[in-house]
This record gives structure tokens, C-alpha cells and sequence, in this order.
């Protein structure tokens, strides 16, 4: 497949990453000679030097025969004009633009983006998906990482192993035998920079991340399982009032009533516009690093502190802060995945990064056929995927044991008629079966071969 990448920043530089190592024809378009130099030495892509939106430009990239175009440059008019062109110039069949402006997302204006205005197949707004993610770590106290898969039926949960943790130092074949009422799978593990797709034999040790597929209704006597029986937060401060902290708090308004929300924001501006915009959120204009405007949101009495700002280094110290002067968790966003690795020993309980989540949603329109979701683990460790079985499926009608899947991949679970099975080795799928399964980035394009005419993956 052709793909045109527009925007060769974190987000462009991710997706080529991604789709290049597939073995996709990959072009990256950007305006910043340092930026395409960068790309085009350390990745099999072509780099071009240009305005995404100009049709010279696209037409150097070769959008004539292209197949998909994902505009992601930091500007919304760039992305939309770069994939209007694309339709009208270049009759490119499936186009992507990042948009961030909320104006543009409003629900009366749903047709602006339609065949017959501004032909773009799928809006992605970072500013939702990150506000939804915070959203579904919220729900699930103790989880760093939540996903919603098989239209809610099924949660893959990411959690720290710590020393209190029931299910630590045991054979991942005795868990069920062990824990009979534990109907999770374990897809992947995180271990001091290690990431392990873990076997039978494999078990879980003190301070692993953790990623398991369970049943959601089962979900928090899996969450008990691993040490976590939190409630959810009642009493939240927000940092930020930018467009992810602003939709975020309209949204817990909305979705969540009863929750005592303070947000706090430097820029007086910002202040005013978001007391104006909230019903129920008490905005407090300020500095979250300064500790008398944390006392005077009542930090004590918080149990999660969200730091969303512009500024990783404020979200990071604001979080660390609050946790010090008593707020139970905290959920950080951090823009620089170099700090990633020192969010666990610095106390940080869970990391939203916004390019690891623009990466996964683009990736869901991306595949193709059967693929229902997609979704990116752990900058590049592997892709939790649903896909539909059909007749043809070489998984159809075998125990899993005896499938032969590639190393690398685990199934974690299907979705039967409605009903949840959670995968064992002589679990045996039938066609029609919904499959949720891990597999490692060096394992995606195996799948991919594996599944090819049945599962109908590139």
C-alpha cells in the first residue's frame, strides 16, 4: 500500500514507523528540512520538502498513486485542505486528518467533512482521545493503562505488580487452578525495560506492568486479583484549561454527576473563558506548582489529581506535589516518551501520552477488512487487535494449543453470540467468533500473512 504521511512530527514520525516496517510504500511530507532529514535517515521512507497542502508538493509525493493520505501537521487548515486537494486533484481513495480546533467538531456542523464539502474519511481529534482515555483510567482505579474492546464487553487493563500482589511469582499455566474465579489472560508484560509475550511457564514478579484481557462485568474481581480494590474518585483537581482540560471536565460533568472537580490554570485568559464554559467545576486561577493554590483546591481531600497542561515538566512536578501532600493518584500527561520510563519510580500511577493514542486511533483506520479495532501498546511493543473469524480462518475449528500462531502472538479472548470466553490452550474459535489478540510488533506482519485472505489484514 502507498501511504502519504503529512507532518513529519512525533505523530508523522510514529505512523511512518509503524507503516514503513510493514513494508508499506511510505512518503513523508513536511515544511522543516531538519525534520525530513531526520525521518528519511532513520526510516525506510521517502522524505519531501513542502507545504502538505500545495498540489506540486503532493504530486511530488506521488499522490497520484496513492492509496491513503494522513494528515497530521500541526496546523487543522493544512490537514483538511491537504486532503481536499488529495480528493480533487489526485482522487486519493481514503484520507485521515488530525483536527484539534473543537469549532471544527461541533455536532451542527457534522457535514462539513462530508463526500459532497470536504471529503475526509475519519476526523482525529487527540483532544478527545486523550480526554476519553483519562475518562477510562478513571473508571478503573489502579490501572495505568484501560482500553474498551468488543463494544465494552470486554477491558484490557494495564497494572503495576506490587509486593501484595496475589497473583505475583505464580506459573501462568497454575493461575487458573490458583485463582479459579480469576478469568483474565495476560497478553504482555513490562519488566525493567524488557518486554516479554509471556508463556505458560512465565509469571508475573514484583513491580511488572502488567497487560490483561478480561470480561468487563468481572472486571474489578480481576482488578482484586493484582491489589486494587480503589474506589473510583469522587473528589478530582484537573490542571490545565486547555482544549484536553477543558473537554475533559465538560465531559465528567456531563457523564459523571455527582464529582467535586477543581481545575487550576495559570493564564488569566484561559481561567475566565473555562469558569464561563463549566457549570459545576470550580476554576482556580493560579500556579499548580505553587502549594498554596493546591491547599486552596484541597489537595488533601483530592483522590486524583489530572495533569493535562501544555507543559510536561508542570504535569509531572504538579502530580508528584499533590501525591506529597496527600492526594491518593495521579494521571499525567507527558508529550516527551524519554520521560516515560522514569514515571514508575517517580510515583506517577498512570502516563496519558497523546501521540501513543493519535498513533492507535489512526492505526484502527488504517486496517482494513475484518479488523474491528486496534490499538498500540507501549510505543511500538505490539498492537491488541479484534478481528472477525470467518470460514476460512486457519484459527477456525482448532485448540488454540494447536494452532501454531506465530511467537509472539497470544489470544486473549472471543466474543461468542454475545457471551465472553476468555482464552485457554483447548479453547477452539468458530467462525463468526469475535478474536481480541496481542501480537508483537515483529509479529504484526506474520499475522498479517497468516490471516491474509481470511482475515483479510493489508
Amino acid at each position: 500500500m502507498k501511504v502519504i504521511v503529512c507532518g513529519a512530527g512525533q505523530v508523522g514520525f510514529s505512523i511512518a514507523r509503524y507503516l514503513s516496517g510493514e513494508g508499506n510504500d511510505v512518503t513523508v511530507i513536511d515544511i522543516v528540512p531538519e525534520l525530513v532529514d531526520k525521518i528519511s535517515d532513520n526510516l525506510d521512507v521517502q522524505g519531501v520538502l513542502g507545504y502538505a497542502s500545495h498540489p506540486d508538493v503532493l504530486e511530488r509525493a506521488g499522490a497520484r498513486d496513492t492509496d491513503l493520505i494522513i494528515a497530521v501537521t500541526h496546523h487543522d487548515e493544512v490537514n483538511m485542505v491537504a486532503c481536499q486537494v488529495a480528493h480533487s486533484l489526485f482522487e486519493v481513495p481514503k484520507k485521515i486528518a488530525r483536527i484539534r480546533q473543537q469549532t471544527y467538531l461541533r455536532s451542527e456542523w457534522g457535514e462539513l467533512f462530508g463526500r459532497g464539502h470536504m471529503p475526509i474519511d475519519a476526523i482525529i481529534s487527540p483532544e478527545i482521545e486523550v480526554a476519553r482515555a483519562v475518562s477510562r483510567r478513571l473508571q478503573v482505579p489502579g490501572a495505568f493503562d484501560a482500553i474498551n474492546l468488543s463494544d465494552g464487553l470486554i477491558s484490557l487493563i494495564g497494572v503495576r505488580c506490587a509486593a501484595d500482589c496475589p497473583v505475583i511469582n505464580t506459573p501462568m499455566h497454575h493461575l487458573s487452578a490458583l485463582f479459579p474465579d480469576l478469568h483474565i489472560s495476560v497478553v504482555a508484560i513490562l519488566r525493567d525495560n524488557r518486554r516479554i509475550v509471556p508463556t505458560g511457564d512465565d509469571q508475573m514478579l514484583v513491580g511488572d506492568e502488567v497487560y490483561f484481557v478480561a470480561e468487563t462485568k468481572h472486571l474489578a474481581r480481576a482488578m482484586a486479583a493484582f491489589g486494587h480494590e480503589e474506589p473510583e474518585a469522587r473528589h478530582l483537581i484537573i490542571v490545565g484549561a486547555g482544549n484536553i482540560g477543558l473537554y475533559l471536565a465538560r465531559s465528567l460533568e456531563q457523564e459523571q454527576r455527582g464529582l467535586k472537580i477543581k481545575l487550576i490554570e495559570i493564564d488569566r485568559k484561559r481561567a475566565d473563558a473555562a469558569a464561563q464554559a463549566l457549570s459545576e467545576t470550580v476554576v482556580i486561577h493560579g500556579d499548580a506548582l505553587d502549594v498554596e493554590v493546591l491547599s486552596e483546591a484541597n489537595v488533601k481531600s483530592t483522590e486524583t489529581i489530572i495533569a493535562v497542561s501544555n507543559d510536561d515538566e508542570v504535569n509531572i512536578l504538579s502530580s508528584l506535589l499533590a501525591k506529597r501532600f496527600g492526594c491518593q493518584r495521579s494521571v499525567t500527561l507527558i508529550n516527551k516518551m524519554t520521560y516515560a520510563p522514569l514515571m514508575g519510580s517517580l510515583g506517577i500511577d498512570a502516563v496519558v501520552s497523546p501521540r501513543a493514542i493519535t498513533v492507535s486511533t489512526i492505526l484502527q483506520h488504517v486496517r482494513r477488512g475484518r479488523v474491528r479495532s486496534v490499538h498500540s501498546l507501549s510505543d511500538g511493543f505490539g498492537e491488541i487487535i479484534e478481528v472477525d473469524a470467518l470460514d476460512t480462518s486457519p484459527l477456525v475449528g482448532t485448540p488454540l494449543r494447536d494452532a501454531h500462531l506465530p511467537a509472539g502472538v497470544i489470544v486473549g479472548a472471543l466474543v461468542r453470540d454475545g457471551a465472553i470466553v476468555i482464552a485457554r490452550g483447548d479453547t477452539v474459535v468458530r467462525a463468526k467468533d469475535r478474536v481480541v489478540l496481542f501480537a508483537a510488533a515483529d509479529a504484526v506482519k506474520k499475522i498479517e500473512k497468516m490471516f491474509s485472505v481470511s482475515l483479510e489484514f493489508f
